[in-house]
């Protein structure tokens, strides 16, 4: 502990301790700044996957780990979806969101109701044609597929960076504890536990309600074209969850409609 400051003259203190005064003060700078690059450079995804010793893990973390490398990314060779129209039986009327993938069909009766917020973001977004062509850039096997990243249009640009782009607009977390994260549900990703979400969302491939429930909001259910949401579950992919050729998963586009 120094000593107190007694009256008298000041004197410069030696050359070396002005030295390692600097070097701290170096070492201080470093450190908080790599802190602000880790809290403005995290991937706005979802949740780690449940390791095979737990199923119930839900702390938010990067949801990528590319290595780095570019793709030009030049379009993908995109096909309808068939049938171009539902294929569901029911005639009620609310909103529904056809997302056409790769690999065919999904329909999704959307919940304005119990999501008023998050629904009318996901609508907007479909409608202006944000979703066309970006990838499901997070797959994971038993757990749940990822899209709505924009730095993965037509499979192009930094794989380091998929997971962390966003619409540039924020919704409020919205849980009125109804809706769970049931196989087949879709609900907002986000960069932490109640945080609210922007254009990334996730379709459960199983039952994580125990995990997920009151900490991402869901805001819709797959109706018909489940086989497709795990076929695209089943799509290779790294370590990270990116799948091995991106024009094995992707989104065609999305329509919303008034019946399904």
């Amino acid at each position: 502990m120094s000593k107190p400051v007694t009256r008298g003259k000041l004197r410069n203190p030696p050359r070396a301790r002005q030295y390692a005064t600097a070097a701290v003060g170096i070492a201080v700078l470093l450190v908080v700044g790599s802190i602000v690059f880790l809290y403005t450079t995290h991937s706005y995804g979802v949740f780690p996957a449940p390791s095979s010793s737990s199923s119930s893990s839900s702390s938010t973390q990067s949801s990528s780990s590319g290595s780095g490398a570019t793709s030009t990314g030049t379009g993908f060779n995109n096909t309808p979806c068939q049938p171009a129209t539902t294929t569901s039986t029911s005639t009620a009327t609310g909103t529904y969101a056809l997302i056409c993938t790769n690999l065919g069909l999904i329909e999704v009766q959307l919940f304005p109701t119990d999501a008023p917020k998050t629904v009318a973001n996901f609508v907007s977004l479909a409608q202006s044609g944000f979703y066309n062509d970006v990838v499901w850039h997070r797959i994971v096997s038993g757990f749940v597929i990822q899209a709505g990243d924009p730095n993965t249009k037509n499979g192009g640009g930094d794989k380091s960076t998929w997971g962390q782009g966003t619409s540039g607009t924020n919704v409020p977390f919205e849980d009125n504890g109804n809706l769970h994260n049931t196989a087949g549900t879709i609900a907002m990703a986000s960069t932490a536990a109640g945080a609210g979400g922007s254009s990334q969302f996730y379709i459960n491939l199983v039952d994580n309600s125990a995990a997920l429930d009151h900490k991402y909001a869901v805001f819709g259910k797959v109706i018909n074209g489940m086989s497709i949401v795990q076929a695209l579950g089943a799509v290779p992919s790294s370590s990270s969850g990116q799948p091995a050729n991106p024009s094995q998963a992707y989104i065609v586009s999305v329509t919303i409609q008034n019946t399904p």
